[in-house]
């Protein structure tokens, strides 16, 4: 097929407002093949069956489509993780308890979204749609954990609500990461992720206070604290 022909498909497709979708479908399908590192510009605009000057339209290069993925990815974890917290109901617990899971469930379900998300190499901050996309995701979990830092028993110095988030997101990334992945590179476990999750945040918990059968019936708002190691309470 000629180039001119190619460029003429590419003009339909274009034209129809297929293009882009087309193209971020075509990059998906590679990240999942071949990891995001592991194909070209070029190599997309094939897989989409257009030109490869076509993309050009609807992205400046490659980082670009890859920050798009990305985007698109954490607009979608951020639901999964929103549908699992539920705003803390039926209790706080119980609710905080499904946030892991859900993470992981993404990390296995999407992973070339994952991929994208978090292997790429696409800076964050420089893409403010990328940047705004990944912070209402984490700010789920923030939010969880936000609510379950004003639960916390009396007399116990906790850590502040952010590193709180930042404790559970590491433990969820992590295993994710290493052994709740849905492609080639998850690592071999003599138990489910979930169960290995699970432990771990029981474990977090009872360092804070709470009881591991703790429920929506003992929750109460826990009294002022003092400032401790961590710095004051928030």
């Amino acid at each position: 097929m000629s180039w001119r022909k190619e460029e003429r498909r590419a003009e339909r497709g274009y034209h129809h407002g297929n293009l882009k979708e087309a193209l971020l479908q075509a990059a998906l399908g590679l990240i999942a093949e071949k990891g995001p590192a592991g194909f070209t510009f070029a190599d997309a605009a094939r897989m989409a069956g257009v030109s490869p000057a076509a993309p050009y339209r609807h992205f400046r290069d490659r980082d670009e489509l890859l920050s798009n993925i990305a985007q698109r990815g954490f607009e979608l974890f951020e639901q999964v993780l929103a549908k699992a917290w539920n705003d803390g109901r039926p209790d706080t617990i119980t609710a905080f308890m499904r946030v892991g899971p859900a993470y992981l469930a993404f990390a296995r379900n999407e992973p070339a979204y994952y991929s994208a998300m978090f292997e790429s190499g696409v800076p964050i901050d420089v893409d403010p749609m990328l940047l705004t996309a990944s912070e209402r995701a984490f700010n789920v979990i923030r939010a969880a954990a936000e609510r379950l830092a004003a639960l916390t028993p009396p007399g116990v110095t906790r850590p502040p609500a952010l590193m709180m988030a930042l404790h559970i997101w590491s433990m969820s990334h992590g295993i994710a990461s290493l052994f709740g992945r849905g492609d080639a590179a998850r690592r071999k476990l003599p138990m489910a992720p979930e169960e290995l999750l699970e432990a771990g945040v029981l474990i977090y918990l009872r360092g804070l206070g709470f009881s591991a059968d703790a429920a929506a019936a003992t929750e109460k708002p826990a009294e002022p604290r003092r400032s401790g190691p961590w710095g004051p309470a928030v």
